[in-house]
């Protein structure tokens, strides 16, 4: 990805400014030739270079989103974006990349006063005042009150949630590593806070979602599993009849294509292909018995065969070469326009972590846990549990700008609902109960496609394991 000082530089040198929203563009595209071909076509009386100077760029209504296709853009998480993960060092530079693009958010709600400038300055005391930074850890007192303790860039402060107060909720749902902003008031001693509300970088209340000017349907689908004996292959069969039967324009499928080799311990008893090229063969002659006229988009979940660490990489090309050339390859998470509309396509294993952070969460209802990124602005809030997390310089989990569409899977439980006009999916799987699952009493809703109208932003769901 082009550094966004390096594209900059390269216009301020032309003596022109340029927008932000044309320096992200030119980073996601990682493309210099492109920066020479837009000055070369500037009018002479330009001074600061907009979107409108893209070639091939069309803008919604707003003029605030813009694809170079105005049908279908991988906007962010195209193959070959996320990179190496780097040395541990770096994650000093994603934690504040998270902290200063998020901040930016919060900032926008209240005005938070630097840890080290509160504590050190006495007319701070027991004033209402805000703080913002990464919940560095949450407990809960002897007392039954809750404490978290938050870390900016100047140092780290405990805040209280006393349990007789409505806030006390809040500081339940908090987990480490989100950013947030707490008002409220700093004790006599300076030592501690007491919270009074908490702001995250939640999605405005006032969102407006975009809808497509054209027709245009998409079938969201997630963990199809080809490899395991519990794949549903009667079922699928009748899911491909009925796209051949029905005018659908993309197909996405948010990870877990195959089952995978040595996932989990004993996996290989629970395989009918135990060869990882020969899942991917499978996996790809279904795709080509698809109509053509429909594009598939298609990303990683933790059983396929790129690292674990998110963002992860797209399927490589040696196990993709069988694909039809109407599938689309991507990263995970990525996020795609299809006709304007804003997808943001995550395999969803955070939602193990947020299950496991969360009083009262469960994988029967996954709604909580995509309406809770969406209030973080995060797929994967928290570091060091069981979403291994890249090393990488910039936090590219962060969810920006919203989207009209949160696409999620790996829990193989179907959840649907609606937050602040954003429509959160997980589309379950093509899998049935397996031991595992059996064994945490856990019963997925399999077979099933959610299909989804561009132009009115309605879903509806089709079940294929009940269909006749």
């Amino acid at each position: 990805m082009l550094d966004a000082r390096i594209i900059v530089q390269r216009f301020l040198d032309t003596k022109m400014q340029v927008h932000p929203d044309v320096v992200r563009y030119l980073a996601e595209k990682d493309d210099p030739a492109l920066i020479d071909q837009i000055i070369e076509n500037l009018p002479d009386d330009t001074i600061v270079v907009s979107v409108k100077h893209i070639p091939g760029i069309v803008q919604d209504r707003d003029g605030n989103r813009f694809t170079a296709d105005p049908r279908l853009e991988v906007v962010k998480g195209s193959a070959g974006s996320s990179g190496n993960a780097g040395c541990i060092q770096d994650y000093l530079h994603y934690f504040r990349d998270r902290y200063n693009r998020l901040g930016t958010i919060i900032r926008t709600r209240c005005t938070p006063i630097p840890i080290e400038g509160l504590q050190r300055n006495s007319r701070y005391r027991q004033e209402t005042c805000a703080i913002m930074g990464l919940v560095q850890e949450v407990r809960t007192t002897t007392n039954g009150h809750r404490i978290s303790v938050l870390e900016d860039l100047t140092g780290s402060l405990p805040v209280l949630f006393h349990k007789d107060r409505p806030v006390f909720s809040e500081g339940e749902n908090l987990i480490p590593d989100e950013v947030v902003g707490v008002k409220g008031q700093l004790s006599g001693d300076g030592r501690l806070f007491f919270a009074e509300s908490v702001l995250r970088p939640d999605i405005p209340i006032n969102h407006a979602p975009y809808r497509s000017g054209e027709p245009g349907t998409a079938v969201l689908i997630s963990d199809v599993h080809v490899g395991s004996n519990t794949f549903l292959e009667a079922e699928w069969n009748r899911f491909a009849d009925w796209l051949d039967d029905t005018p659908v324009s993309y197909l996405l499928i948010a990870g877990d294509l195959v089952d995978g080799i040595g996932v989990y311990p004993g996996q290989e008893q629970e395989l009918t292909i135990t060869n990882i090229y020969e899942q991917y063969d499978v996996f790809g002659a279904m795709m080509r018995d698809l109509p053509s006229r429909t594009t598939i988009i298609l990303g990683p979940g933790n059983h396929d065969v790129v690292r674990a660490a998110e963002p992860q990489p797209a399927i490589p090309r040696e196990f993709s070469s069988g694909f039809p050339e109407n599938c689309m390859l991507v990263e995970n998470p990525a996020l795609i326009s299809l006709q304007g509309i804003m997808v943001h396509m995550y395999h969803g294993r955070s939602i193990d972590d947020m299950i496991s952070l969360i009083p009262g969460a469960s994988y029967e209802n996954a709604a909580p846990m995509m309406e809770g990124m969406l209030q973080r602005r995060h797929l994967a809030p928290t570091y060091g549990r069981r979403t291994p997390i890249a090393a990488l310089r910039e936090d590219q989990l962060i969810i920006d700008p919203v989207p009209e569409v949160l696409h999620t899977g790996h829990i193989h439980i179907m959840g649907l609902t609606e937050y602040r006009g954003t429509l959160c999916i997980n589309a379950g799987a093509w899998q049935a109960q397996t031991a595992f699952q059996k064994q945490m009493n856990i019963h997925p809703t399999p077979a099933r496609a959610v299909v989804l109208d561009l132009q009115t932003l309605k879903p509806s769901v089709i079940d294929f394991l009940h269909a006749q």
